[in-house]
């Protein structure tokens, strides 16, 4: 008597079949089959389930050769996440994805491998979009950043090193593309951690470096645009206030004339935009804090000297944005931070140094008159 197939091997066999026509039903067919379990609760997917589903996709994709077709084959695939309905389930989909990758890394060749790294970023887009869809619960975002961390940063992760590097590239853009319009600062902070944590403990020069290429520079070099966009929502608050004010007082010939002066400073206002839309939706961080969390990291006995240095010099960067968010905002962040960062890996006297709070207005220590002339005068 012949043994009947499990469903997931007959899925990964259709999936990875020559014939264009039996990959898409197959993959039709898997939505479907996806959403039926995935409504019995005590019939979920196992890790060892998903592992033999996602080889299928995997071989589905490495069969599609037609541009078009696989952005389009990738944005199906990506999607299945949403088809599974409970959290632990939908990262359980997103782990098999990753050991997929793994362990398939390192076989793709350079004609195929464009359209897996669009893969990837389809991934990850619709994973922050499912944890949006959750309101960015913090318990799944912690389980999200655990298992990343697990299967992509650990040393014993033995993730290669082009995966590595790839998701560290579309990891803040991709964020952004889907939560900017939501992400608190602190949220933002929170999705960075792990690479903060590694940042300052691994040994791995090559993933340091990609760390603080693509999340610690990027977050400094968009800093310009993410104030901007601080900046425009201040005044369009401060500009309603005004509006209101108006409306009870009456207005007046002058202020209409200097209304229409207004209008054109609005024009002027919106070429400006249109020369920074280019970059995209950009990510708000608070800058005092996320240097000092990178000070404490890189302060302890445990970063290698060469992780610590060059931690320094990016908290000296964020520390010069803070000043610019305080001349351009008139707002100072009332945690703590240092005064000066050395980038003296020797110098012992660095966790000794004098540090300085900053918050409304007032400066600790005899720093305190350089500081003030700082701010104006604002007697």
């Amino acid at each position: 008597m012949a043994s009947i197939r499990e469903p997931e091997v007959q899925f990964a066999q259709r999936l990875a079949s020559n014939e264009r026509p039996i990959r898409s039903k197959a993959l039709k067919k898997l939505r479907k089959y996806i959403n039926a379990r995935s409504q019995r609760a005590s019939d979920g997917f196992t890790g060892d389930e998903l592992l033999k589903l996602w080889k299928g996709l995997f071989y589905c994709l490495w069969m599609q050769d037609k541009p078009l077709l696989q952005e389009e084959l990738s944005k199906q695939i990506s999607t299945l996440i949403h088809s599974f309905n409970d959290t632990d389930k939908q990262l359980l989909y997103l782990e098999s994805f990753l050991l997929t990758f793994k362990r398939e890394w390192t076989g793709i060749d350079r004609l195929r491998m464009d359209k897996f790294f669009q893969l990837v970023r389809f991934v990850f887009r619709q994973t922050f979009e499912a944890l949006k869809r959750k309101n960015w619960e913090s318990s799944a975002v912690s389980k999200f950043l655990e298992m990343l961390t697990a299967q992509l940063l650990q040393s014993s992760s033995e993730a290669p090193c082009g995966l590595q590097l790839h998701i560290l590239d579309l990891y803040l853009t991709e964020l952004a593309t889907v939560g900017s319009a939501e992400l608190t600062a602190d949220q933002n902070l929170t999705f960075i951690d792990p690479f903060c944590k590694t940042a300052a403990k691994t040994k791995n020069q090559t993933l340091f470096s990609a760390i603080c290429r693509s999340i610690f520079s990027t977050i400094i070099d968009q800093a310009p645009f993410a104030i901007e966009d601080l900046m425009k929502e201040v005044k369009a608050a401060e500009a309603s206030e005004e509006d209101e004010t108006q409306i009870k007082a009456g207005k007046s010939s002058e202020e209409e004339e200097e209304e229409d002066d207004d209008d054109d400073d609005d024009h002027l206002e919106e070429d400006t935009e249109l020369l920074s839309d280019d970059i995209g939706p950009v990510l708000q961080f608070d800058y005092a804090a996320l240097a000092d969390k990178l000070f404490e990291l890189a302060r302890r006995n445990s970063t290698p000297g060469q992780n610590r240095q060059r931690l320094y010099k990016v908290i000296k960067s964020l520390l010069t944005l803070v000043s610019l968010e305080f001349l351009l905002l008139g707002v100072f962040p009332e945690s703590e931070y240092p005064e000066e960062v050395s980038t003296d890996e020797d110098d012992e006297m660095f966790g000794s140094r004098r540090r300085m709070k900053r918050g409304r207005g007032h400066v600790e220590g005899p720093e305190a008159p350089a500081a003030k002339k700082s701010k104006g005068n604002t007697g």
